[in-house]
């Protein structure tokens, strides 16, 4: 079955379903989808309730660091998730409200911006505190000007070229895995690849707003479980720390 085939047949499921109710109609060209209440709840749930875990992941990769390098590059990753987990929180919180319609546009702006910022925050520890036979300082000037890039595109074009937006997040969530294959140890590629994995298969019910019930919800979780992958990824071969279970 082809891409748009297998679409097709969530939306005839989907609208054919008891839980068509649970949802509203996929979003006009241009145009921003309108959750129902209950998919309003969801998001704001599936993302809000990780901002203090990820601030005590922040503050303990902090601690175990040993060094100023491992200090900057987690502080980096680590902000950059906590800024992940409550940009969209925020935003699914005022746009849940209804109110204060201009920062409900800056924060969904920055719900998208900053998905390319935590992109290039993910790939900055490996790049930086791995050693490499070639090319990681050059990649790692390459993974944060397509972030900056892509912030632009957000800010300029917002709600417009949608397709077009996932594949920017694809391209620069993908084309810098090349680089880490060239790590000389590659230890944690496979915690790193399992993290990518839930990222790029969340990727599906990113779209799927309109489609299925609590579809942005559902990308939520993988955004979750992917950055929970790299999280010990990062602490079990980055900072040496092993953290029980894993």
């Amino acid at each position: 079955m082809n891409t748009m085939g297998g679409y097709t047949l969530l939306r005839r499921i989907s609208s054919n379903s008891d839980f068509s109710r649970l949802k509203n109609r996929p979003a006009e060209p241009g145009q921003q989808y309108q959750p129902t209440d209950v998919e309003h709840l969801a998001n704001v749930i599936s993302h809000g309730v990780w901002i203090l875990p990820s601030v005590l992941a922040l503050i303990f990769m902090v601690c175990v660091s040993v060094n100023g390098l491992q200090v900057t590059t987690t502080l980096v990753y680590g902000s950059a998730l906590v800024l992940l987990f409550s940009t969209s929180t925020i935003f699914h919180i005022l746009s849940y409200t209804g109110q204060f319609p201009l920062w409900r546009r800056t924060f969904h702006i920055g719900d998208r911006a900053v998905i390319y910022i935590f992109i290039a925050s993910s790939y900055t520890p490996w790049l930086l505190l791995k050693e490499f036979h070639s090319w990681s300082e050059e990649f790692l000037c390459l993974v944060w000007g397509m972030a900056l890039l892509g912030v632009s595109y957000a800010y300029l074009y917002h709600e417009k070229y949608k397709f077009l937006e996932i594949i920017f997040y694809l391209i620069i969530g993908v084309c810098p895995a090349i680089c880490i294959m060239d790590m000389k140890d590659l230890s944690g590629l496979v915690e790193l690849s399992i993290g990518g994995a839930m990222y790029i298969f969340g990727v599906v019910f990113f779209k799927m707003d309109g489609v299925i019930p609590f579809a942005h919800a559902i990308w939520h979780c993988f955004v979750f479980v992917g950055s929970f992958c790299h999280f010990v990824a990062i602490c079990s071969h980055l900072l040496g720390v092993n953290l029980p279970g894993f």
